[in-house]
């Protein structure tokens, strides 16, 4: 549906108020889709829990290992101390923390992939819930690598905490408590200075680094919104010889990708460096105060070995602490868009315990006094009021921008009478059958409406699936017959694939006049009660066209009508044509009396015979 001046962009209204929510509201937003698996989330940890105890006891067991083998050469005791206790208790608990740790993953999937599921679901109904407004500002590129940057990181967000974060503390915890209890406090406030100098010095660079990677994900959407957009409009890019153009906005969005993941990688080995060196100090100060324990005789070699094993395994995780730390808040600020998206209010929204529409027969279509604007300082619709009676056709025709696509946005409620930020202004109302269409649903005003638009896009589908999209539960017999209906069938037929072929995106390969005829035949096949047919034949011959509209007429027999033209000769059989100008009603009646009158409907009429008697004698 297209109309000059009818369209707004508010570039504003499309970016969330506010700013970024803080991490812990992120958290706690995604919080209750996990909950509903909390026994498996209980589960989970009881698993991390027993993998760290298995894998903290293999330190512990190399001790007495090693402290058992101080026997003399050929005691018959090293015979069983080293192939059996060495082997049996070493390889059983590596595989208890093996066994523990597939657990883990086996019993959590079903809750990651879970939450991952109903939360991208949520976020599509959410998209397809929100207003016309919204649709016309969108940058689709953008959006769709934020809603898959979002849903890649949940699965991301959960594993690294649950696999991660937490089985790290664990050890943690663990290994400070049995080098307090079995060593002096020093070795305790060692590693734990060490650890708090380490997980500082991370979460502060990390902090830092994030703006580089925010820069760079940023950077990435525009090159990805660019790209997208340009391949959709690839014959607009072939038409104007544009593709060297193209390829530079491309090239400049790339650049400034390149720089941002330059800084975010030169920070990161800056990040690396400084952990490594906190670890290698603390390491080497553990090992000299258990070395010089040994020599002192107040530690045994296995102890020396366990406080080796133990530092060693303590830090192989907390290397990777800083990809971990700075991949979660990446995580957090994907969701966080996501979550914007899904917080994003719907203009449009239904009446709380808003009822069906109740269509039982002929409905009736009333506008009452409707005042609209698409911004509040330029108003579009001034107290427009008419009635479609039930069965009956009314024609809108007019200059371009004169309002007349703007009824049928309204009727579909796309957009809410009114003006944006005028709450307090009289709007009018637009009623179906007697009833408000803001006190009743929207899926049942829409339902019982069919519409023919101007502008076809279609579905990168078949030909079956595009007119099947009309009621999708319809037989193969019943598209067919909407098909012969809309006078698509043969040409359909004429194709090597029939009702199976493709019809490419947006359905650009088909013609301009067979994508109008598939969205007649999807319409027809609707066949809901009030019909709309919004310049319907702009797109065809004038031989299609004659035939067409004779099945038009057919198909509005007994139902209520609103047709939007241009071409006056598609109008003349209407019960009554409102001739619309600057968004009023400035003449109504039949063809015959508007012809009459001799104002504005009979200029428009002298004006496009003579265009046609041209277009003849050309």
């Amino acid at each position: 549906m297209r109309g000059g001046g009818e369209r707004s962009y508010s570039p504003a209204a499309s970016t969330s108020t506010g700013g970024p929510r803080s991490d812990w509201r992120t958290l706690a937003r995604l919080l209750p889709y996990l909950w509903q698996y909390r026994w498996r989330v209980a589960a989970a940890l009881l698993f991390v829990i027993g993998a760290k105890v298995a894998n903290v006891s293999v330190p512990v067991l190399l001790k007495h290992l090693v402290d058992a083998m101080s026997i003399q050469p050929g005691d018959p005791a090293a015979v069983l101390v080293v192939p059996i206790g060495l082997l049996l208790a070493y390889g059983g608990l590596r595989l208890m923390t093996s066994l523990f740790t597939e657990l883990r993953e086996l019993v959590f999937a079903k809750a990651t992939q879970g939450a991952s599921r109903q939360i991208a679901l949520q976020t599509f109904e959410h998209l397809h819930g929100l207003s016309l407004r919204f649709h016309l500002e969108r940058q689709t590129g953008g959006m769709t690598r934020d809603i898959e940057r979002g849903v890649r990181g949940i699965e991301s967000l959960v594993s690294f905490s649950l696999y991660s974060i937490v089985p790290t503390l664990v050890e943690v915890v663990m290994v400070l408590t049995i080098l307090a209890v079995k060593f002096d406090a020093s070795f305790a406030w060692i590693t734990g200075i060490a650890l708090v100098l380490y997980i500082g010095f991370t979460v502060v660079v990390t902090e830092w680094r994030t703006q580089f990677r925010r820069q760079a994900n940023e950077a990435d959407s525009q090159a990805h919104t660019k790209a997208i957009d340009s391949l959709l409009n690839y014959e607009t890019v072939k038409y104007f010889n544009n593709e060297a153009f193209e390829a530079r906005r491309y090239d400049d969005s790339l650049e400034r990708l390149r720089a941002a993941r330059l800084k975010s990688q030169t920070t990161l080995s800056l990040l690396n460096t400084g952990q490594q060196l906190i670890i290698a100090t603390a390491l080497v100060v553990m090992l000299w105060r258990a070395t010089q324990g040994v020599v002192d005789g107040k530690l045994t070699l296995g102890d020396l070995v366990m406080v080796n094993a133990f530092m060693i395994q303590l830090y192989i995780p907390l290397n990777f602490l800083g990809v971990i730390y700075r991949e979660i808040k990446q995580n957090l600020t994907d969701l966080d868009k996501m979550f914007t998206l899904m917080d994003r209010e719907r203009e449009v929204a239904d009446a709380p315990r808003a009822e069906p529409l109740r269509t039982n027969g002929p409905v009736d279509v009333r506008f009452e006094d409707v005042h609209f604007a698409y911004e509040a300082a330029r108003p579009i619709l001034h107290g427009i009021s008419f009635d479609v009676p039930a069965g009956k056709t009314v024609a809108v025709v007019g200059a371009s921008g004169a309002g007349k696509s703007t009824l049928a946005r309204l009727l579909f409620r796309f957009y809410d009478v009114g003006r944006p930020g005028h709450p307090e202004e009289p709007t009018g109302r637009i009623l179906i059958a007697g009833q408000d269409i803001r006190s009743v649903t929207q899926a049942s005003v829409r339902c019982a409406i069919g519409i023919v638009p101007q502008d076809t896009v279609l579905f990168n589908d078949t030909v079956a699936y595009n007119i099947r999209y009309g009621r999708p539960e319809a037989t193969d017999a019943e598209v067919e017959q909407a098909a012969r209906a809309a006078h698509i069938h043969d040409f359909i037929q004429s194709t090597p694939n029939g009702y199976a072929t493709m019809v490419g995106e947006r359905g650009l390969k088909l013609s301009g006049g067979e994508k109008q005829r598939i969205a007649i035949a999807r319409t027809l096949l609707k066949d809901p009660p009030v019909l709309i047919f919004d310049e319907a034949t702009s797109a065809l011959d004038s031989a299609n066209e004659r035939a067409i509209q004779a099945e038009l007429r057919q198909a509005a027999r007994g139902k209520t009508t609103l047709v939007i033209a241009h071409r006056l000769s598609t109008v003349v059989d209407a019960h009554e044509i409102l001739v619309m100008d600057g968004g009023r009603i400035v003449e109504r009646g039949t063809h015959l009396a508007l012809l009459a009158a001799q104002g504005r409907y009979a200029q428009m009429w002298a004006l496009q015979q003579s265009a046609e008697r041209d277009d003849t004698a050309d």
